[in-house]
């Protein structure tokens, strides 16, 4: 029996749908997907609230003539900037003669953990676990089965903003698509792409897009902390287009085709003129302007991690992913440099929708058929998902 989803992922530049399907040989395939794109947003408003509508609906329609299946319901995920992480440290004792934990501890832990939350902003959108310790054990992320007397954990909850749910419901809505729950994007794509390893050793993933930069630190299954900067790809656009005199477009177009930290066969840059003819650019031209926003997003996402006062280990690996810089030949590098550590690029998960661009729309697809899509009676369908994308 098949089953499928449609999945929203609202972008800072765009609205990507993508309808996915899985079916009883245990195989999930993308079907369909739909690119609409729009003014994002800004401050945790939509930069042209009245367009936004008319993005879904092109989006959605795009997906459906894919896919051919009519779409009347789907799942969204709440983006970073309408996100908020909170986490905290429950312990219990355990019980018995011969102590030793058990799955009913377990929720008890997680049901302790809510208590310790207090006051939060949003809904709750998702919860996991960093990691367990039994007594004065290592962190572990099995503790079922081991033998001591006090189980301690690091719960994360990641909340969103409820006049994004409303706003967005209601949107939806007055096309005729019914929203069946919201996931968080950040939480789907760190999961999906950060191996279980690295996570262990915490990571941090740095998703530059359009107009935003999300910093997260992931440890275990959760997400530790998260940051967003108000600033990513257009913003080096747009001071290309402001310091050579040129359109968007063609700023855009010279953003996307410079090499950091390599000369050799880009001495200059060729761009049609709006007069006609082409107009040319010397490579320090272009690097005079460019760079410096550069390095000042990666120094702000250098802050972040420092910020976030997560401590992180020699073996720590930074993840860099989304359209804004990581697509750049060079860019992993300059960021390195920058970080002076590790910066390693998301592992190519499908064909289809290899770039950096797709990575949080592929993320947020896993974590709702993780988590929607049941494994009784489906042979275990979200291990099975995984394995279509290498884990």
């Amino acid at each position: 029996m098949k089953q499928s989803i449609a999945a929203v992922d609202f972008g800072t530049n765009k609205i990507l749908t993508v309808v996915a399907e899985i079916n009883g040989r245990q195989r999930c395939d993308i079907t369909g997907t739909g690119i609409a794109m729009y003014d994002g947003y800004m401050d945790g408003n939509w930069i042209s609230p009245d367009l936004l509508v008319e993005a879904i609906r092109k989006s959605i329609s795009e997906a459906e003539e894919q896919s051919h299946t009519r779409i009347s319901e789907v799942y969204v995920g709440v983006p970073a900037a309408f996100s908020r992480v909170y986490t905290v440290e429950p312990k219990i004792e355990l019980q018995g003669a011969d102590p030793k934990v058990t799955l009913k501890d377990i929720d008890t832990v997680f049901q302790k953990a809510y208590e310790l939350l207090g006051d939060f902003q949003g809904s709750i959108i998702h919860r996991s676990p960093a990691w367990f310790v039994v007594d004065d054990g290592k962190k572990t992320m099995e503790p079922t089965g081991l033998r001591g007397y006090e189980l301690k954990a690091m719960v994360s909850f990641i909340t969103a903003e409820n006049p994004f749910l409303s706003d967005v419901t209601e949107r939806f809505r007055s096309i005729g698509i019914e929203v069946n729950g919201f996931f968080s994007t950040p939480a789907g794509q760190a999961m999906l792409y950060i191996k279980g390893e690295d996570r262990d050793r915490k990571a941090v993933l740095v998703d530059m897009g359009y107009l935003i930069t999300e910093v997260m630190t992931v440890e275990g299954d959760a997400i530790t902390s998260m940051t967003t900067i108000p600033l990513g790809g257009g913003n080096i656009a747009a001071d290309l287009a402001y310091g050579l005199n040129v359109p968007l477009e063609t700023a855009e177009e010279i953003k996307r085709n410079y090499v950091f930290g390599i000369t050799a066969g880009q001495e200059e840059f060729v761009t049609n003129s709006t007069a006609g003819g082409n107009t040319t650019f010397k490579r320090a031209q272009v690097e005079a302007v460019l760079e410096p926003r550069a390095e000042e997003i990666c120094e702000k996402i250098k802050k972040a991690i420092e910020d976030s006062g997560v401590k992180l280990g020699n073996w720590s690996v930074v993840y860099f992913t989304g359209g804004g810089m990581a697509i750049n030949r060079g860019g992993r590098e300059y960021l390195a440099a920058k970080l002076n550590r590790t910066v390693r690029e998301l592992p190519r998960k499908t064909v289809k929708m290899s770039s950096p661009a797709y990575s949080s729309a592929l993320g947020l697809v896993d974590l709702v058929f993780s988590t929607v899509v049941s494994d009784e009676g489906t042979g275990g369908i979200s291990g099975f998902f995984r394995s279509l994308f290498g884990n």
